[in-house]
């Protein structure tokens, strides 16, 4: 372009997905900058386990940045049923992703990690130092030991090429777009899609385990607005998370009353204690989000799940359920 300015060009892998989705509402939502092409891919734009289609891709975007939220993910069961797969999918999609960038000289790439990679025996809060400190879960170990290697990855494109490739770890996201899929899809999502359905058939909703376990819940449309954030200002190598902080643990309780009062439910909640409850809680440390951000207003929960509640009923019969 004239005067040696270049412009930006954004390229969003799993465009199409809960986070991407989220990621584009904050900029078409005032993160929209004067000279930035967003582009948002999806599988139908490349295969990403396969290097030369994964270059196609590139070179037909010609990105100058890059977003990867792009794997091959799955619920409990799926996990525990393929870890191997996972795994390998997983390394090579984040491989060709990285190195692809790299070739083509972008600068900045920001990938998508989870806090299930973080690991299983720790203490709580967990923080950004501590992602290699022993062994995931068990039960998806597969995906967690693939997401940790971006990490690696990601250190040595900065050691090696002085890329400025890193991370960032959500804590539970939820939102409009989400899986409300009842077997795969995640716990607000669930029980977005159980309340549906009890209200239709008249009957009170059923929640798995005694509602007491503790979430930190981060609503798509505010991790949007992070992710762009870390896109323009965040220039360390390490992870950063992104979380609402300690105070605003949700219970699975008061998160099941919530969706019920969105939703004008009123035939009762019923605990089926019968149920495991899973782990406690998973405390994630949002302190250095906080130290860079200290002012960032997070959406209350009733609000941004009202929102998420009212985008399902709206477009029940196009969601991914």
């Amino acid at each position: 372009m004239e005067n040696g300015y270049q412009e930006k060009v954004i390229l969003v892998t799993g465009g199409s997905g809960l986070v991407g989705n989220g990621i584009k509402y904050a900029v078409e939502n005032g993160e929209q900058r004067k000279g930035e092409k967003w582009i948002y891919a999806t599988s139908k734009d490349g295969d990403l386990t396969d290097l030369e289609s994964t270059r196609a891709m590139f070179a037909m975007f010609q990105p100058t940045h890059v977003i990867h939220l792009a794997a091959k993910v799955g619920g409990l069961f799926g996990n525990l049923k393929a870890n191997l797969e996972f795994l390998r999918k997983n390394i090579i999609i984040n491989d060709n992703v990285l190195r692809t960038a790299h070739e083509n000289n972008v600068q900045h790439v920001v990938s998508c990690l989870s806090t299930c990679i973080f690991p299983d025996k720790t203490t709580y809060p967990i923080n950004e130092t501590m992602v290699h400190n022993g062994p995931p879960h068990d039960s998806n170990y597969g995906y967690s030991y693939a997401k940790r290697m971006i990490d690696i990855m990601n250190r040595g494109y900065n050691q090696e090429h002085g890329r400025n490739y890193t991370s960032v770890i959500p804590t539970n996201v939820f939102g409009p777009e989400d899986n409300f899929n009842l077997e795969e899809g995640h716990v607000l999502p669930g029980l977005i899609h159980k309340v549906y359905q009890a209200k239709k058939e008249g009957k009170p909703l059923t929640v798995w385990g005694t509602g007491k376990p503790l979430r930190q819940f981060i609503y798509s449309r505010d991790l949007g607005r992070l992710i762009v954030w870390v896109l323009r200002e965040y220039k360390e190598t390490e992870p950063i998370i992104l979380s609402v902080g300690e105070e605003d643990e949700t219970s699975i309780k008061e998160a099941a009353e919530k969706v019920a009062e969105a939703m004008d439910f009123k035939n009762g909640l019923i605990f089926d204690t019968t149920k495991s409850d899973g782990q406690y809680k998973k405390t994630a440390d949002n302190a250095k989000l906080r130290r860079y951000l200290p002012d960032f207003k997070f959406t209350p929960i009733g609000e941004a799940l009202k929102e998420t509640c009212d985008w399902f009923v709206a477009n029940y019969e196009t969601a991914r359920k």
